[in-house]
């Protein structure tokens, strides 16, 4: 799955992807019960899970741990993508690239370039380029 927003100019914007067995979801507004700014899109097949707020409720008042765990999930979220973003401005496109392979080896081919390219900040043909010269 992909999370994905638009720019102010229309163009779509790879956020982030998620492999499988992955929790997926916009928790702040989750929690905030608002309209989330960004589109989550199944880009293979797939089955997945879903989970109200009333289920999340019920399942605190159900598991006494249920916060704690909660928390944690969030807070390894938040590292993950602090660490993503902060790798990844430190990188040229081609590390950029590399660095997904290795992080997503199982959709790495399985995902249209042009998403896989707006992830990466840089334009098709470039990762055309780049996946060229990997292979020479």
């Amino acid at each position: 799955m992909r999370l994905c927003y638009y720019y102010h100019k229309g163009d779509e914007i790879t956020k982030y992807f998620t492999d499988e067995n992955q929790l997926v979801g916009d928790i702040a507004n989750f929690n905030l019960g608002t309209p989330a700014s960004e589109y989550l899109q199944s880009i293979t097949d797939c089955t997945y899970l879903t989970i109200t707020k009333k289920d999340v409720g019920e399942l605190s008042q159900t598991i006494i741990v249920w916060d704690v765990i909660m928390s944690k999930i969030a807070a390894k979220c938040l590292t993950d993508k602090v660490n993503k973003i902060s790798t990844m401005m430190a990188e040229d496109a081609t590390e950029r690239y590399l660095n997904f392979l290795q992080n997503f080896p199982n959709i790495a081919n399985r995902i249209p370039l042009s998403y896989l390219a707006s992830f990466l900040g840089i334009t098709q043909s470039s990762l055309s380029g780049i996946r060229k010269n990997i292979r020479l």
